[in-house]
């Protein structure tokens, strides 16, 4: 009976165990292997040393996509971090009609990226919804390329991240602006502070933790994004491909039997190094905010 029982918690974590070794630590590490190969997807190549990581620092595409990661992070961090936060409060409330702007809020979250991002694409195509709008103001004589510009489609791009991500950040901030004790609003407006003195002094302290988790989880998505810029592209890149992500090139050069799964896997943990630094980096700043 005793062996039983100790053998009992074992057999039930084992499936989660098996699920985690064979499709989590096994292709990471196979990942690493591939690294330093020329392994195509038909076979399985030999050792090349460092020539993949050589050949990623003369790749003019991957500092493109480098770019438009860091430029897609950048811009995302501080509107996903903050926009939530002030939502949450708004929403806290009770007011009238209330529960229907929340709904509102979160209705992107659970809708597919690929159909939020056709639907932003028809609107922001030249004979879009924004452009006909757009001309029939006069505002503007020829429609903007939003899709057709480098730098215009990567901040439509970023646009339709901050749209759909609105309502799930706002969600974590509920839960922590809950553990924000309404005593220490109540104090600091009796001492004659005012809503905004309130909201930095109260209650970003009060959900620092939750801003920080909150950062890293944007930080990391933002570096990893791939179906807004896939789809608004029609998978091309943009013009001239200049405005891939990492991950579409990752994906571009594992397709088809003659993909280069070597330089794509070395690709892959040159876009985990990157990720592991914003990581990093907000987490010394809150040590020392601390």
């Amino acid at each position: 009976m005793t062996h039983r029982r100790w053998f009992t918690p074992w057999l039930l974590v084992a499936p989660a165990v098996v699920w985690l070794l064979v499709f989590n630590l096994w292709p990471s590490l196979n990942t690493v292997v591939l690294a330093f190969t020329n392994a195509k997807p038909l076979g399985g190549g030999h050792f090349t040393g460092l020539a993949n990581f050589a050949r990623a620092l003369d790749d003019s595409q991957l500092t493109d996509a480098l770019v438009n990661s860091i430029v897609y992070m950048l811009v995302c961090l501080p509107l996903l971090t903050m926009l939530p936060l002030l939502l949450a409060i708004l929403v806290e409330k009770r007011l009238p009609g209330i529960t229907f702007f929340r709904t509102a809020f979160y209705t992107p979250v659970v809708a597919s990226a690929v159909v939020v991002a056709l639907i932003w694409g028809w609107v922001l195509d030249d004979r879009g919804l924004v452009n006909g709008f757009a001309q029939w103001l006069g505002v503007v004589a020829a429609p903007v390329p939003f899709l057709t510009d480098r730098w215009l489609l990567l901040f439509s791009a970023i646009s339709l991240t901050v749209w759909k991500g609105l309502g799930y950040y706002m969600i974590i901030y509920l839960s922590a602006l809950g553990n924000v004790r309404r005593e220490l609003h109540e104090a600091a407006a009796v001492d004659g502070a005012g809503a905004v003195r309130r909201f930095w002094s109260v209650t970003v302290p009060g959900v620092r933790n939750t801003m920080l988790l909150v950062s890293v989880l944007v930080s990391v998505s933002a570096l990893r994004v791939f179906s807004e810029l896939y789809v608004l592209s029609n998978g091309t890149g943009g013009p001239g491909g200049r405005d891939m992500s990492v991950v579409m090139l990752i994906q571009l050069y594992t397709r088809g039997f003659s993909g280069h799964l070597g330089y794509a896997s070395a690709l892959s943990i040159v876009l985990f190094v990157i990720t592991i630094g914003p990581m990093l980096l907000l987490l010394r700043l809150d040590r020392k905010a601390a």
